[in-house]
């Protein structure tokens, strides 16, 4: 049995671009001599659609999408893809629907298999959308027969039923599972423990791509009957290969990118496809001379290309002179636009506007309002120029609350608000390992500081401070701190997912709480 695995990266709603994708994808596979082709689970709606799936148009535009891959793909051999399909039960306030996988084959569509295990932690919310389905049989495909799983029917652990052994109890000689799984930092060796787990043959086909917060690393695998590695396919971007299951024979291929490497690569694709599949066209970076804009022009200009990538300095009295020498030095090694405007003749004019307000022992209103000032100049070339604002906090400064309300809290995507202080200085050294030293060395060797009173640098061990930090967000707990600053997370950008528990959607802690 030849599968071809089709890795694809849809984009939410775009039924023809999806379809388009498909098609190619299957059509690649075909000529590669496969017998049968999978593609990933949602690859005609996108993942995750959300509350799309509770507008019926949406649902009735899913199934002619997947009718019109059926008609395209007639003449491949069998194509199994992850779409939708009513359930016929109706729920109040519930769209009632399945997560299924369709077989295409001679110009139409039948169904394969239904999710049977939905995900209702972190990220995933599957039951406000989906039901469970019933046992599905395996599929004759030539002389095979083709157990079909959707995702989490092979993370099974902790659950009821075990599809798994269900279909190998049922007579399944190979497993497929349609998948969309989120980047997380150090999971790959999780998701070949799960597949092995089954003791059988598997191919597993999951998204690559970014859709809002979440990252899909693709790295789909295919092992066989004694856990061996037969291939993976390509780390963040599009692939497909065709294994021959009856050889069995272990993979021959460099190891997939971990670690930094591993971050680095999700962050740039998070930033590019959010920038792509949202039509901007250009991207603003405040930078500063710190530690955190610079990592996060790196990626900008990594993932859009230079060309599209904005610096802006904006020194006050308070600034480092070094600090702006910096920016500039690390915006002409990476070839990107830059602006210097200088915060002196605003912040003058607020003072005096702000005199009533303003006092020595109120410190913090007078760095507030230099770092909402400095968001007026940035949003003022957005809005003059077009694109987007990237923000440049990171995990450690949001937890803390230590960050300022439409201050650098602003922009739209945040690519560095799942990393820790100390992970930001990690991937910076990384970044300079492998491409050439781009990040001045003052940059790294400064202590943090905002500058926005003399000699400011940031009040806290992060080394120390942010593992404890980690731990309870992971736990969904809170310290005092955290407690009080729970509304600026409620209104910071998308924050680029690349750890267990991000601040976003996996994250639903009240503001009001005692």
């Amino acid at each position: 049995m030849k599968i071809g695995l089709a890795q694809i990266n849809p984009t939410i709603g775009d039924l023809e671009g999806n379809v388009e994708r498909c098609r190619k994808a299957a059509a690649e596979a075909a000529a590669g001599g496969a017998d049968l082709v999978v593609l990933p689970e949602m690859a005609i709606p996108g993942y995750p659609p959300r509350d799309l799936l509770c507008d019926a148009r949406f649902v009735d535009a899913v199934l002619a999408a997947t009718d019109e891959l059926a008609e395209l793909t007639r003449h491949n051999p069998p194509v199994l893809v992850g779409s939708l399909m009513r359930s016929g039960q109706t729920l109040p306030g519930h769209p009632g629907l399945f997560n299924v996988a369709y077989q295409l084959a001679g110009g139409r569509k039948s169904l394969a298999a239904v999710k049977r295990l939905l995900p209702a932690y972190d990220v995933f919310h599957e039951p406000r959308w989906f039901l469970p389905g019933p046992f599905s049989p395996a599929l004759k495909i030539g002389a095979m027969q083709i157990g079909v799983l959707i995702c989490e029917d092979l993370w099974d652990e902790g659950y009821p039923l075990h599809p798994p052994a269900d279909l190998r109890s049922a007579g399944a000689e190979l497993l497929v599972c349609l998948s969309a799984l989120p980047f997380r930092r150090g999971t790959l060796e999780k998701r070949l423990v799960h597949a092995r787990r089954t003791q059988m043959p598997l191919a597993l086909v999951s998204l690559c791509g970014a859709n809002d917060e979440l990252i899909f690393d693709g790295r789909s695998l295919a092992i066989n009957a004694d856990g061996e590695l037969l291939t993976m396919l390509a780390a963040f971007d599009e692939d497909v290969q065709v294994v021959d299951f009856s050889l069995g024979k272990p993979a021959d291929a460099p190891p997939p990118p971990e670690g930094e490497q591993a971050v680095f690569q999700a962050l740039v694709l998070g930033v590019r496809d959010f920038a792509r599949k949202n039509g901007v066209e250009q991207v603003v970076v405040g930078l500063s001379g710190g530690i955190d804009s610079s990592v996060v022009a790196v990626i900008a200009a990594q993932a859009l290309g230079p060309r599209k990538v904005t610096g802006i300095a904006i020194p006050s009295r308070f600034t480092d002179p070094r600090s702006t020498a910096s920016a500039q030095e690390l915006a002409q090694r990476l070839g990107i636009h830059f602006e210097r405007v200088e915060l002196e003749t605003l912040h003058q004019e607020a003072e005096r506007s702000l005199q009533d307000l303003l006092s020595e022992e109120a410190p913090g209103v007078a760095e507030n309002i230099q770092a909402r000032l400095r968001m007026v100049i940035l949003m003022s070339f957005v809005n003059r120029y077009g694109g987007m604002l990237l923000n440049t906090g990171n995990k450690s400064e949001l937890a803390l609350g230590y960050s300022t309300l439409y201050g650098d809290m602003a922009g739209t995507l945040s690519p560095l608000g799942d990393l820790t202080k100390p992970e930001v200085y990690s991937l910076a050294r990384w970044i300079n390992t492998e491409h050439g030293q781009v990040i001045p060395a003052f940059v790294l060797e400064r202590p943090p500081s905002a500058e926005l009173r003399p000699d400011q640098v940031d009040p806290f061990d992060y080394d120390d401070l942010a593992p404890q930090i980690e731990k309870l967000i992971l736990n969904n707990q809170s310290n005092a701190l955290m407690k009080r600053t729970e509304h600026k997370r409620w209104q910071m950008g998308v924050i680029l997912k690349v750890s267990e528990k991000a601040f976003g959607s996996g994250r639903m802690i009240p503001i009001t709480k005692k």
